[in-house]
């Protein structure tokens, strides 16, 4: 048996230590919202955070983050609901399949820089890929979320 804390709740499973990340998370957890695209680790769209670190769960065995906090797009909401909400006033995801991957790795991104570039923000995105081409407003949703967070923060 496996446990692994998936946006804060244990989950207990009986599988291969080599399983992938994504099928426990997907088959296992039953959190859909983490996909597979292309299985080597290159377009992104499997992203989840290990405390706070985007990795790419298709290559990542459960042996590896047991013990660890796993954060999946279904957690986003609790620790970043601005993004989220800015994500769809902007209309950033046009066919979506990408959109976890990017949420979570513009999220990793927010946490690490409250203030990012364009250069920072294309360094921390280069490994997730969209195919419908929404880059500028993934851009744009990242530099307004900090800028939503940064005026809150100085409200408090």
């Amino acid at each position: 048996m496996i446990t692994l804390t998936i946006n804060s709740k244990k989950h207990q499973i009986d599988v291969d230590s080599n399983m992938p990340l994504l099928w426990a998370i997907r088959d296992f957890a039953e959190l859909t919202g983490t996909k597979y695209g292309c299985g080597t680790g290159v377009c992104g769209s499997c992203t989840v955070l290990i405390d706070g670190d985007p990795i790419r769960s298709c290559l990542t065995p459960v042996s590896e983050v047991e013990g660890k906090s796993i954060l999946t797009i279904e957690g986003v909401e609790n620790e970043n609901k601005v993004l989220q909400e800015v994500w769809e006033e902007l209309n950033v995801p046009q066919c979506g399949y990408c959109q976890s991957g990017q949420i979570i790795s513009a999220l990793a991104l927010l946490n690490k820089n409250t203030n990012p570039t364009d250069k920072d923000i294309d360094a921390a995105m280069s490994g997730n890929i969209c195919r419908c081409g929404t880059y500028k407003r993934i851009r744009s949703a990242i530099h307004k979320t900090a800028e939503l967070n940064n005026a809150k923060t100085e409200i408090e």
